[in-house]
């Protein structure tokens, strides 16, 4: 088993699903005794949250690629960023290392091709909604991404930085996105990416009319299958 590096804090709340996945991972692949081998940097949230309102995106991306660099030397064989928002910096933390970067983009592209989805809705902060940094790439896969208008893409990023990284879910909350999903499947998406990792806690794959596909869980999946590799 090689080990993964993880960015992690951003916010903590997601990191918690990703390590609970890895280690769940590696008991249903290995069984006994196994679990997943980590190494975890996790930062004051708070710290990149000033950053992204101030746009110092290279200051983040700064941060982020030295304790990339800085997991790297302590064994990973391979670094994942725990959030969708802060791939706007993959470039800058692939550059300060060189093991693997395994971004969550192409693990996304991967999943919803393979289903035969071409043209998904995209939820996630209004970064991730509004900025190129990961539609492109996924646009650069062949995919036609929609997201929601002005008004609920405010709701939506509301809803992550409020609540959600708060460790708080509520119905009406849900009940906000349901909507949401609804519109997007009106306007012709097959599917829509969870591309925030934190809103796998509040809705499930029951909890929605179109097909759902948390991104925390795919690259968590897709962490392993590198990991594991003969």
């Amino acid at each position: 088993m090689k080990t993964l590096g993880v960015l992690g804090g951003m916010s903590w709340e997601s990191t918690a699903v990703y390590y609970r996945l890895f280690n769940q991972g590696v008991r249903a692949r290995l069984g006994g005794q196994h679990s997943a081998k980590l190494l975890l940097a996790s930062v004051d949230f708070a710290e990149i949250v000033a950053r992204q309102h101030a746009g110092d995106w290279h200051g983040a991306g700064q941060q982020l690629a030295e304790l990339a660099a800085g997991l790297q030397n302590a064994g990973a064989d391979a670094i994942l960023i725990a959030t969708n928002t802060m791939h706007k910096v993959a470039e800058q933390v692939q550059a300060a290392i060189d093991v693997p970067l395994l971004h969550i983009g192409d693990v996304v592209a991967d999943a919803l091709l393979a289903a035969g989805v071409h043209r998904a809705g995209l939820l996630g902060t209004r970064y991730t909604m509004e900025q190129p940094f990961l539609i492109d790439h996924l646009r650069q896969r062949g995919l036609d991404i929609l997201v929601p208008d002005a008004d609920a893409r405010a709701d939506v990023h509301r809803i992550i930085f409020d609540e959600l990284c708060q460790g708080e879910v509520n119905n009406v909350s849900r009940e906000t996105y349901q909507r949401i999903i609804q519109q997007l499947a009106a306007d012709g998406a097959q599917a829509v990416i969870l591309g925030c990792t934190e809103i796998c806690l509040l809705l499930g794959p029951n909890d929605a009319c179109l097909p759902l596909y948390d991104t925390a869980a795919l690259h968590v999946d897709a962490g392993l299958n590198w990991a594991l590799q003969s």
